[in-house]
């Protein structure tokens, strides 16, 4: 691990100014990734700015009728919180496929969402990787991508994103509230949070240098069955091969965001118009222009028999 300086900041803002004043400095909280990383010397920030006292730890009503939950809310505290768990039963679902319990005590709600992708390859500092070392290549393509997105890829990248919770949140229709270095605050739907990996895949969200996410919120509660699938290659403590997030009302129609497919949280609303007509329809529309490769390809069919599964479980036409 590469050396550093460290500082507490005592508000929001003032973290969002340390940050945005040290070049190559991160944000800590929980740790659970940025510290690997940093053992690793994939991450190599030159300062840290700690943010676990700043307050951002509550989950409390809006006026709206929604939540707002803080950035530094432990997974563990926010999967069983009891409005969560009635309300957004598939939030609590999907934290709780996520991790080790002593992971979820640790993880922050921000630091979920904004955690790196578990591509082998960018793990790997003997292999070329775009997103670690810009421009290196991605030795995915031609390597074995089994775990590696199917849509929303460009030639320079294919990883996924790792996250179980931001799956859901996006069926959730979720916004996430930051603070940027001059102290500005700003809302951001969370499908606009992540960048397409285009050709600077290591540029991974909208956040500009310093902005420190302080919260998502959730819009009021809409009902239906909340359900949340996770395909993967042991029983535990795995990253999805394919996830489905679904909120299916009794008439058949819903929300459907996928996971292990993409570099983020994969749904388009235009898609869902097809769940009274079945999964296929639904698939077929999420996944129009998947590239595949022969490791991979089988995840078409997968999203398709996940999703299936998903509309039997709520009751509706499969």
């Amino acid at each position: 691990m590469k050396a550093f300086t460290y500082e507490r900041a005592k508000t929001p803002a003032e973290a969002a100014a340390a940050a945005a004043r040290t070049k190559g400095a991160k944000f800590i909280a929980g740790g659970t990734n940025l510290l690997d990383l940093m053992k690793l010397e994939i991450e190599t920030p030159a300062h840290l700015v700690d943010v676990n006292a700043l307050g951002l730890d509550r989950i409390e009503a809006t006026d709206e009728g929604g939540l707002r939950i803080g950035a530094l809310v432990r997974n563990t505290d926010l999967a069983s919180e009891p409005r969560v768990r009635r309300d957004y039963a598939v939030l609590s679902r999907a934290l709780l496929a996520g991790a080790s319990g002593q992971l979820r005590n640790r993880a922050t709600t921000a630091g979920n969402l904004l955690q790196r992708t578990r591509c082998p390859y960018f793990y790997d500092t003997n292999q070329s990787c775009n997103k670690r070392q810009p421009g290196s290549g991605c030795a995915a393509l031609d390597g074995f991508s089994r775990h590696h997105a199917i849509v929303g890829t460009s030639d320079a990248c294919i990883a996924t994103h790792p996250s179980d919770m931001a799956v859901a949140m996006r069926a959730l229709d979720a916004s996430v509230e930051t603070v940027q270095a001059d102290g500005t605050v700003r809302t951001i739907p969370l499908p606009d949070l992540y960048r397409p990996p285009g050709k600077a895949p290591h540029v991974e969200t909208t956040l500009s240098p310093g902005e420190l996410v302080t919260a998502v919120t959730l819009p009021r509660p809409i009902g239906g069955k909340h359900i949340y699938r996770k395909v993967r290659d042991r029983a535990s403590y795995a990253f999805a091969l394919v996830s489905v997030a679904a909120v299916v009302q009794r008439d058949g129609t819903g929300r459907v965001a996928l996971g292990g497919v993409a570099h983020k949280p994969w749904r388009l609303e235009a898609a869902e118009a097809g769940l009274p007509r079945g999964a296929k329809a639904v698939a077929t529309d999420l996944l129009e222009g998947a590239r595949t490769t022969h490791h991979n390809a089988f995840k078409v069919p997968l999203v398709e028999r996940t999703l299936a599964a998903v509309l039997v479980d709520a009751g509706a036409k499969a």
